[in-house]
């Protein structure tokens, strides 16, 4: 259904009026709630900047990436993985899996819609979202602009929308190569290179090893303290022994018994530059959403000399880097392995229900649902199954709403009886 918001206006964007609830995002969180919807059989719009589905992970993830975690806390709602699929899923293998939930549910993403702003109308009760066409409407001669009009939105643009550049003095007159991950494929380009990894997350560590498997000589930065936990103690997966055992233990037990467990696998961390934080590895991702690394090789190459680990930046210069210790480090590339950051707040126009970081206000379980018919989902710091928890709820609180409007009406026949009337 299409208005046409002003007669001036006209040229410039049209106006799509939609049934149900706008989704923004078409990664995996935004396929969520969307097979969620189409089980309660609410009509949605999704919307995705990109050209695909799932962008950061086709177009922002080195090649040797697979799930951290076992496939069964990865799967979305209403699709479990093929059962031939290995434990710990390839990338490529979680993309065909996210094409198929995509196909199997029928969902059609608007691509390339970039979502420049959304606002709560409080004058006619509705959201509206406008969005900019990032290719090839303008070159067929259609309208750039087009403004969603809807009563419910769902924010599936997750915690991983922008990459971080950190802000380091020098950083722009460094003159060998520097990329973000998001950008790394693979280490096959940087043989025999003198490579500085900035972080020590996941991705650094996975970058890092990458490195030393092409033979380059990669040096990692470790600016804070970080959680090294083995991905798996003695043949059992390590978050899922820890999922377990938080059902039978307080959180502090847990962390207490994880790195225990850590000890007895990988032995003193400490000793290669990995400080352990003082709070214990699931309370630090339950706070403040820093997810402990899961070693999957990299902790060996550290203690062989392959990864050299490193302290902090200070500065960079054209062909080096000098660190807060005062040694020079003489580097060919840098990889910033600084993280990504939620874009939430360059684009949705609401103060109450979102932080100014992008994150709801309310931590999980309460952060799904906002007021006036906005959701939020992705956002947990839970990874894929605080994602499918919310999406699910979310498609069950519009789809009450939705069968309670729609609900058919009774019709009652008039009944025209005769009247005798006796004199």
């Amino acid at each position: 259904m299409v208005f046409a918001p002003d007669h001036n206006d006209f040229s410039a964007r049209r106006c799509v009026w939609v049934n149900g609830p706008v989704i923004v995002g078409a990664g995996p969180s935004g396929l969520a709630v969307a097979a969620c919807l189409k089980e309660q059989g609410v009509p949605f719009v999704i919307l995705e900047r990109a050209d695909c589905i799932a962008s950061l992970w086709q177009r922002r993830t080195y090649n040797r990436l697979k799930l951290h975690l076992p496939k069964q806390f990865c799967q979305l709602p209403k699709l479990p993985f093929p059962v031939d699929f290995p434990e710990y899923p390839s990338k490529k293998q979680f993309i065909d899996y996210l094409e198929s939930y995509a196909q199997h549910f029928e969902i059609n993403p608007q691509f390339n819609e970039c979502v420049q702003s959304a606002k709560y109308d409080e004058t006619c009760g509705l959201w509206r979202v406008k969005t900019c066409s990032t290719k090839g409407a303008v070159a067929r001669g259609a309208a750039s602009e087009v403004e969603y009009i809807c009563r419910w939105l769902v924010v599936a643009t997750g915690e991983n929308a922008e990459c971080v550049v950190p802000d380091i003095e020098g950083l722009n007159e460094f003159g060998g190569k520097m990329l973000h991950a998001c950008d790394y494929k693979s280490g096959e380009g940087f043989k025999g290179k003198r490579v500085l990894v900035v972080g020590c997350g996941n991705s650094g560590m996975e970058v890092s090893l990458d490195l030393c498997n092409h033979n380059s000589f990669p040096s990692m930065v470790v600016r804070s303290s970080v959680h090294v936990l083995p991905r798996e103690i003695f043949g059992k997966s390590t978050f899922e022994t820890a999922v377990f055992l938080m059902k039978l233990l307080p959180l502090w037990l847990v962390d207490k018994l994880l790195l225990i467990l850590a000890w007895l696998v990988l032995g003193n961390t400490e000793s290669y530059g990995l400080k352990r934080p003082s709070t214990g590895p699931m309370q630090q991702k339950n706070t403040q959403g820093k997810t402990p690394v899961l070693d999957i090789g990299a902790l060996e190459k550290i203690k062989s000399g392959d990864i050299k680990v490193v302290p902090g930046i200070k500065r960079f210069s054209h062909d080096r880097v000098e660190l807060v210790d005062g040694e020079n480090l003489y580097v060919d590339s840098v990889i910033l392995a600084t993280g990504y950051r939620s874009n939430v707040p360059s684009w949705l126009q609401e103060s109450d229900f979102f932080t100014k970081n992008g994150f709801p206000k309310q931590p999980f379980p309460n952060g799904w649902k906002g007021k006036a018919g906005l959701y939020a989902v992705g956002f947990t710091r839970r990874g894929l199954s605080g994602a499918s928890v919310d999406a699910m709820r979310i498609a069950n609180d519009i789809g009450q709403v939705w069968k309670e409007e729609t609900k058919p009406t009774k019709r009652f026949t008039a009944c025209h009886r005769r009247c005798i009337s006796q004199f």
